[in-house]
């Protein structure tokens, strides 16, 4: 079939409709995999903590690879503000830097670069790529500063600025910014990221030799009609109504004792559904507030996981979805307020979200995920006599929720990054710190019991290598564990502790900064598992039996929560027992 054959009434060729779906794909794929392969710091070439996109020339979202998917949202908002502001002042060559939280930025360690490109004269896209970077300033090295409690403790603020003009480096302003940046690897870093939009600038370029630009956009319009479509098939099938959910948010730095609390309306009508959040509570006047862009990527970031996993990332995919997030609550705060917090809003934001939907589309959410326990540990390292900054991400997070026909995931990572964070590679972690790893290893009953358990959650454990190291501690983790639904039980809490060479201990709050940390110091960390599905005592004995086998559950939660006797000795199922403690004889 010729493309005549194929193609509507509006000329539309189908067929080349889906072939560009994935060849955009394709290209923001392979800019992350030069992402992943130019950069030094631990937090983008191992973890990870990066995303990289096309969008068109007004700022819409033409496809991403969100290899950190809280950064689903994060783009698109700041490359249409760049249009606008920049509007008749784009030229072939320049490169824009953004990291502003208040000009629709998401987090000030996640700096963004632009990349605008030209088919002749016309600007037809632009390429995009937004890292965590190792240092952003502030007053804290590496950007987390528990005790924050304005913007400028936190970060230097880059509102969007060209750094590279029609090709040149404009090195004044590349010094400016760089001269308030502690490490030497961010201005790599960014450097891989100027990289990765030159090859999404390239290819795209290609794309669009290959059909020509008036094929390219007026397929790329039926691209967007495609997706929203797929959503709002998806949106249909969620019965119309008015769903409430909320979480709670613990200590914001400043207060002990202090809880806030995330409140979402969901309304589905048809093919359309909001997001609510006018009832959340206000902003802190500390450390933890978010900001709107890191509030809506989460909301999205959560309904993705409730929907069809096919739907192309792309305008059309967020067009029938409404966000209200007024300014000066938690989710939205004002400036000039802290937010470096802001991504770790996720998970409390997604648990709202999860109660608010259980009931209308039980087979489509999970159990609560682990809640969010952080540390980043910074300082000289003597073996080399530089500085390091090191985000501990595989003792961050533990279990992932169970939900229907599932267990959840064992120490999957964020739900803000939902998979996508990768774990840390053990020789790598002590070549990058002076640190000693002594044990990584899965926790026995921190998973929620249920017909479908929780994830495992972790232990870790490593010794500090180096005097003068300084510990600070984000999360939300230690009051409230990972909830289960539907009968399922609750995870288990996260912890960290302190064990300092001289026999004291400290366990930190969940916002905090030690410094002057000493070598020899042990640092032990829990991070819980996720929630169960479904009564416990509906899971298979026989699956109970090899869980206990493989020191997943021990042989007293077997009995308490799952009702399965086991002997003491050989572990063989009781059948009659079991049978009889589960009330089915």
């Amino acid at each position: 079939m010729d493309g005549a054959a194929r193609a509507d009434e509006g000329g539309i060729d189908k067929v080349l409709v889906a072939i560009l779906g994935r060849a955009l794909k394709a290209i923001t794929d392979e800019m992350s995999l030069c992402m992943e392969k130019s950069t030094r710091s631990p937090i983008l070439c191992e973890a990870k903590d990066f995303v990289t996109g096309l969008y068109d020339a007004e700022g819409r979202m033409l496809e991403q690879t969100e290899n950190l998917p809280i950064l689903s949202f994060s783009l698109s908002p700041v490359c249409a503000h760049i249009a606008e502001k920049f509007r008749g002042n784009v030229f072939p060559g320049d490169v824009f830097f953004h990291n502003d939280v208040f000009s629709l930025g998401n987090q000030n360690n996640d700096v963004a670069a632009f990349k605008p490109i030209f088919h002749g004269d016309v600007l037809v896209a632009w390429a995009a790529c937004k890292g965590h970077q190792a240092d952003i300033g502030g007053a804290v090295r590496g950007g987390y500063n528990p005790n924050a409690t304005e913007v400028w403790q936190e970060a230097l603020r880059i509102p969007a600025v060209k750094v590279f003009e029609r090709g040149e480096l404009r090195r004044d302003v590349w010094d400016l910014i760089f001269a308030n940046i502690r490490l030497d690897i961010v201005q790599q870093d960014m450097l891989a990221e100027i990289g990765s939009c030159t090859v999404g600038e390239r290819r795209l370029l290609e794309l669009v030799d290959k059909y020509g630009l008036d094929v390219f956009e007026t397929h790329k319009v039926h691209l967007f009609d495609a997706a929203q479509k797929m959503m709002e098939a998806e949106i249909r099938s969620i019965p119309d109504g008015s769903y409430s959910g909320e979480a709670k948010v613990y200590f914001d730095g400043k207060n002990p004792g202090s809880v806030y609390t995330i409140r979402v309306t969901v309304t589905v009508d048809g093919e359309r559904i909001r997001f609510d959040y006018s009832d959340t509570d206000a902003q802190t006047n500390g450390f933890v507030n978010g900001t709107y862009t890191s509030s809506a990527s989460a909301t999205i970031l959560t309904f993705l996981q409730m929907v069809n996993p096919d739907i192309p990332h792309n305008h059309g995919m967020t067009a029938p979805i409404e966000i209200v997030i007024p300014e000066g609550t938690i989710l939205n705060a004002a400036y000039p307020a802290a937010t470096t917090f802001g991504n770790h809003l996720c998970p409390p934001n997604a648990d709202a979200i999860i109660r608010a939907l259980a009931d209308a589309v039980p087979e489509r959410v999970t159990a609560g995920w682990n809640p969010l326990l952080c540390s980043l540990s910074t300082g000289p390292d003597p073996r080399r006599g530089g500085d390091y900054v090191d985000i501990l991400f595989m003792g961050l997070k533990g279990g992932s929720g169970a939900m229907a026909e599932c267990d959840g995931y064992d120490h999957i990572g964020m739900i803000d990054a939902s998979g996508g964070i990768l774990d840390q590679d053990y020789e790598m972690f002590e070549q990058q710190t002076p640190h000693l790893l002594i044990e990584h290893e899965y926790i026995p009953d921190s998973a929620g019991a249920g017909e479908f358990r929780g994830g495992l959650g972790v232990r870790t454990v490593y010794r500090v290598g180096g005097d003068d190291t300084q510990i600070v501690t984000f999360g939300d983790g230690d009051v409230e564990p990972a909830f289960g639904l539907f009968g399922g039980g609750d995870g288990t809490l996260n912890s960290i502790e302190l064990r300092y060479p001289d026999g004291t201990t400290r366990r930190p709050t969940s916002k905090d900064l030690i410094p002057g940390v000493p070598a020899g110091t042990t640092y032990v960390q829990a991070a819980g598992g996720g929630g169960g599905y479904g009564d416990p005592r509906r899971r298979p004995a026989a699956q109970v039996r090899d869980e206990v086998r493989n020191g997943i559950v021990t042989r007293a939660a077997a009995r308490e929560l799952y009702g399965v006797v086991l002997d003491e000795e050989t572990l063989a199922l009781d059948e009659a027992a079991t049978a009889r403690l589960r009330g089915e004889a």
